[in-house]
């Protein structure tokens, strides 16, 4: 295969995606194409290293990672446009996604440059295959926000999402994001943890959210590496269910806020009437 291709006048700009774990996954194709290309942009060159010494690929690098990506972008289209193969990688798994490129793809196509993609590993599509949740449709967030308060308030706006969500997130936010997941979504939603996947120490376990989050809290093992969590969408309960569930939701807000600013969030958060809400909370308050 003679993969980088310069005869329409310029070069080509290669998104190639390496494996995340296990180097098995890496596609004979992508091992040609970073053998061939004129240099390779990685975010980590000594983390990049091993895996170019493993294949024997002698190709110079360049560090493009978050912070120097729009500074060199420019420079970098200007090389492809002058005939250069460039080939994008990320750390693991498939760039851009919830990993530096986007700058980089985007001016070169603006530019008019030829970008093509080298599938292969992705932690959100590993995981997902393999957790049992629904696939048919599903919605990628990312990493949540750091913050307690900006994370909740992200998860509240997908209460009633339908879809499978799935999220990444650091080993050190895992509890906390799981606790505020198991508060918003509430404890009885299915989730699964898929934890340093394809790697030796592999781990994808389901339970009710409630149940992850303390499953996870109770190990510190399960606490390290590289984590993917998804938590099944969102159904439509029937009355009676939904009233049960406002009012869970009313009393855990009302343990922390007044009752007409717990009656809002709840009707938010339900789509039930915020006056009644309101009524009901008065009632709860007189009650204890």
């Amino acid at each position: 295969m003679s993969e980088p291709d310069q005869s329409s006048g310029g070069g080509t700009l290669y998104v190639v995606a390496t494996p995340i774990g296990h180097l098995g996954d890496i596609s004979t194709r992508a091992i040609e194409v970073l053998r061939q290309v004129d240099r390779i942009a990685v975010e980590d060159t000594r983390h990049s290293g091993r895996l170019m010494q493993h294949f024997a690929i002698s190709t110079p690098m360049l560090a493009l990672h978050e912070h120097n990506e729009r500074h060199l972008a420019p420079a970098l289209v200007e090389q492809l446009q002058a005939g250069q193969s460039i080939a994008l990688i990320s750390d693991a798994g498939t760039p851009l996604i919830s990993d530096p490129g986007f700058n980089l793809v985007r001016l070169a196509r603006q530019s008019g440059v030829r970008v093509v993609p080298v599938p292969g590993p992705s932690a959100l599509i590993c995981a997902l295959s393999a957790a049992g949740l629904a696939t048919d449709r599903f919605v990628f967030e990312g990493f949540l926000p750091a913050k307690s308060v900006a994370r909740r308030t992200r998860l509240e706006q997908l209460v009633r999402e339908p879809r499978t969500l799935v999220f990444y997130e650091s080993s050190h936010r895992i509890v906390e994001s799981l606790a505020d997941m198991a508060q918003v979504f509430g404890e009885s939603r299915q989730a699964v943890l898929a934890r340093e996947l394809t790697k030796q120490f592999e781990t994808i376990h389901q339970d009710e959210l409630g149940a992850l989050q303390h499953w996870v809290q109770a190990d510190s093992y399960q606490q390290k590496g590289e984590m993917v969590v998804l938590v099944e969408g969102w159904t439509q309960p029937d009355d009676d269910s939904l009233n049960a569930e406002a009012e869970r939701i009313l009393n855990i807000l009302m343990e922390e806020l007044p009752v007409k600013t717990a009656a809002k969030l709840t009707a938010r958060l339900t789509g039930l009437n915020k006056r009644e809400l309101y009524e009901r909370g008065v009632a709860l308050r007189k009650t204890d």
